[in-house]
């Protein structure tokens, strides 16, 4: 078994990627049927990758994401940051839903911070039943009110493989994302 998922025994959760033979594995950390809200203030604060091929991610993901329709009720993927070497300082931050079919929609930006592939940042986004907020060290980056959802969703800390990333065949593996915490504080409902 390949382990791409472990504690440090420095306080970091650390996800890799790694080849074993002509494979390559990575992955993911979820709270899903775990912990699951509605609304609030999240923040992590992460070492970033450092190799292309590969990216990380912090974000939300709704349960009924599947369902097209209304996405207060459905909920909606938000990628509170998503982070590829290939782009070098450069966030990506995005929300999807209807879905990820035909009908599947998506609005995001994406913003340079200099200095991102340098020591520990943090990602928040402040979520309210009228709005998204996201921040990276502590500054706004973005607002929208595009998609808010009113439905309880569960937390994922990922790396994905992908061509987006670049050719993982070019990275020196193994490499790893570092999650120092993850935080969520509940706020003033409306």
């Amino acid at each position: 078994m390949i382990d791409c998922v472990y504690l440090d025994g420095k306080g970091n959760l650390v996800i890799t990627t790694k080849k074993a033979g002509n494979e390559y594995y990575t992955g993911m950390i979820g709270t899903q049927g775990k912990f699951e809200v509605k609304y609030g203030y999240f923040e992590c604060r992460v070492k970033l990758q450092t190799q292309i091929g590969h990216w990380s991610a912090f974000w939300l993901q709704s349960p009924k994401i599947n369902m097209v329709g209304d996405p207060e009720v459905n909920g909606t993927e938000i990628d509170i940051f998503e982070y590829l070497v290939a782009h070098k300082d450069t966030v990506f931050t995005t929300l999807h839903w209807n879905g990820y079919g035909k009908e599947h929609k998506s609005l995001g930006t994406k913003y340079r911070i200099p200095g991102l592939n340098k020591g520990f940042h943090t990602f928040g986004l402040k979520w309210t039943p009228k709005e998204y907020i996201f921040y990276v060290d502590g500054k706004e980056v973005w607002k929208t009110d595009e998609a808010v959802s009113h439905t309880k969703q569960y937390i994922i800390l990922s790396l994905e493989v992908g061509k987006w990333a670049g050719d993982i065949k070019n990275a020196k593996l193994p490499d790893s994302v570092y999650f120092d915490y993850v935080r969520v504080y509940s706020i003033k409902k409306d």
